[in-house]
């Protein structure tokens, strides 16, 4: 599956004292209450924990969301899943009859208590930065088909669910042209808009407010759309309509970072610096480092902010690792300081794997069950905003 390739990088110099964004830009707008949006989500207020992209062969095997697989002692709070490709080009629309892996995929998760979420990534399904596609007729009426198709079924579906737009492709929009990049939008609700990638967001919010108002929309925020600028990504995601959207995704690393360390795996032949980031935050890569990028992005947008696709890789002094046993440690530290993603902006942190042969929930001697338990038995409680 083709993923996002972030590295989040400080920017440091974008702050004040006080940790705010400096106001060359102009104010920041009111910062949108996350626990409203809890309340939007039938969530309870504390910081939510997920998981997502289902076990490799476990596809259509709903149960590994369920507390018993994993000896939890209660199910998750967030369920995602990818919908990837358009309809007649093995996208997700053919997996089942009529869009129904979406039905089915939401259904499920109700019954165990999972707000489902669904990451939508059409954009790529004929190869990343093939922005010649979106003003091809064939492709943009298959594209809209698809996503018509997704807010229909959730429409139906008539609970509250998250719809994660097309991460990769903001920030390939954002480095190659920006609102020059163009767009056929094909859309009957949307002839106001402009044939660009900023009528595209807009669209794709539009679409979602009209077709299923209990859905939640997030756009990705992609650090290398600016690499260590994150007031200029969050500029570029105003234009395209993120001001009016319910909350923002990040992510820290798109597989385990021992996966790149060791070199030996086709899916992680990145040699582009250090990927193992210090815990004790002396040493860039940071933490901090990280928290004050995103922290940057959350306020000049003013959203709410989720972790997505957070690796699930195992602490270890020894770079690198073996296939399905790589080391990473944002699982542990994600779960020892749910205070830092909550000063950055955070509501929730969802975790999964990004490529083949990385480190999961079944591989990782069970790191994510033990805190996932001692998570659930004091839930790290949010405030607003």
């Amino acid at each position: 599956m083709r993923l996002a390739i972030l590295v989040a990088l400080a920017c440091v110099a974008c702050l004040s004292c006080d940790g705010t964004p400096a106001d060359d830009d102009g104010p920041p707008p009111p910062l949108k209450d996350r626990l409203a949006l809890l309340d939007r989500m039938e969530r309870p207020h504390r910081m939510l924990v997920g998981l997502g992209n289902d076990l490799p062969g476990a596809e259509k095997n709903f149960d590994f969301t369920q507390a018993h697989v994993f000896g939890l002692p209660a199910t998750l709070d967030l369920h995602y899943v990818y919908l990837s490709g358009v309809k007649g080009e093995a996208g997700w629309p053919d997996d089942e009859p009529d869009g129904g892996f979406v039905t089915t995929i939401a259904t499920e998760a109700a019954k165990k208590g999972i707000t489902p979420m669904f990451t939508l990534y059409q954009a790529a399904a004929r190869g990343e930065l093939r922005f010649d596609v979106f003003h091809d007729d064939d492709f943009m009426t298959k594209y809209w088909a698809g996503v018509r198709l997704l807010y229909e079924k959730l429409r139906a579906f008539d609970k509250p669910a998250l719809v994660h737009l097309e991460p990769d492709f903001w920030g390939f929009a954002q480095r190659s042209g920006g609102a020059a990049v163009l767009v056929k939008t094909k859309v009957a609700e949307c002839t106001d808009l402009p044939d660009d990638v900023t009528g595209l967001g807009r669209c794709l919010l539009r679409l979602a407010r009209t077709l299923a108002p209990k859905v939640l929309v997030g756009f990705h925020a992609s650090g290398f759309g600016a690499l260590d600028r994150p007031k200029e990504v969050a500029k570029f995601l105003t234009t395209v309509g993120a001001l009016e959207s319910d909350f923002i995704v990040v992510d820290t690393l798109d597989r385990d970072a021992g996966c790149f360390e060791a070199r030996t795996d086709p899916a992680c032949r990145r040699t582009d610096g250090v990927v193992y980031w210090d815990p004790e935050n002396v040493h860039p890569p940071t933490f901090r480092e990280h928290f004050d990028w995103v922290k940057t992005v959350h306020i000049r947008l003013g959203l709410p902010v989720l972790w997505w696709q957070t690796p699930l890789g195992v602490p270890s002094d020894a770079p690198g690792g073996t296939p399905k046993h790589y080391r990473d440690n944002r699982v542990r530290y994600f779960f020892d300081h749910p205070a830092d993603l909550e000063a950055a902006g955070g509501f929730g942190m969802a975790f999964g794997t990004g490529a083949p042969n990385q480190t999961d929930a079944t591989t990782d001697d069970g790191q994510f069950a033990a805190a996932v338990t001692k998570y659930y038995a004091s839930p790290f409680a949010l405030t607003k905003p």
